[in-house]
């Protein structure tokens, strides 16, 4: 039987994967991923940290109110699709709890209502087009080469620090050698 490493944390939906420092695959280099599924059919995130320069979520879907707020890269995965996390909880119907102040979906008319109406702002929402997946037992297989860092979700990492900060500000906040590692340049050649 294989041994874990006591600092191997089991994960779960509602854990962020945060890309280790020499992540090769563009598509998720220095990101941190929002796992909002992760169960025997496979595992679903989407990349917190990739702002989608000058595109509103107002321009990407007709009849929607306008409202200024952006969309992020959510991952590789289907990206002709819209997906929003929010901190509006219960008042968007059919939404999915993922951590403590994020919810995931729900009623997309009653979300353009309550968008319409001020109820919901760019603040309580962020969109994503596509999204992170992995087929089953593939994103075991990349923690257990290493790949990712699992860490504990605060919903400001969602709502209220800036994206192009989270993967050090992830790293930082996890303490220890994690804090070191948040530090390394992008190119180490840099150093």
């Amino acid at each position: 039987m294989e041994k874990k490493s006591m600092t191997q944390k089991k994960v779960k939906a509602g854990d962020v994967l945060v890309a280790q420092p020499f992540m090769i695959d563009p598509h998720f280099r220095r990101t941190a991923v929002l796992l909002v599924e992760h169960g025997e059919e496979g595992s679903l995130g989407f990349v917190m940290n990739r702002p989608l320069p000058e595109v509103r979520v107002d321009g990407l879907v007709a009849d929607f109110p306008e409202f200024e707020a952006g969309v992020s890269y959510g991952g590789p995965v289907q990206q002709d699709t819209l997906h929003y996390l929010h901190n509006v909880g219960d008042l968007l119907d059919g939404s999915r709890k993922v951590s403590d102040g994020v919810w995931w979906g729900g009623d997309f008319d009653k979300l353009k209502f309550l968008i319409g109406n001020e109820l919901i702002r760019p603040a309580h929402i962020r969109f994503f087009v596509g999204y992170a997946g992995w087929a089953p037992g593939q994103l075991e297989e990349e923690l257990a080469y290493g790949s990712w860092v699992v860490a504990d979700m605060d919903a400001n990492y969602m709502f209220r620090l800036k994206p192009r900060t989270l993967w050090k500000r992830i790293l930082e906040d996890k303490g220890g050698n994690y804090g070191v590692i948040a530090q390394m340049p992008l190119t180490p050649s840099w150093n």
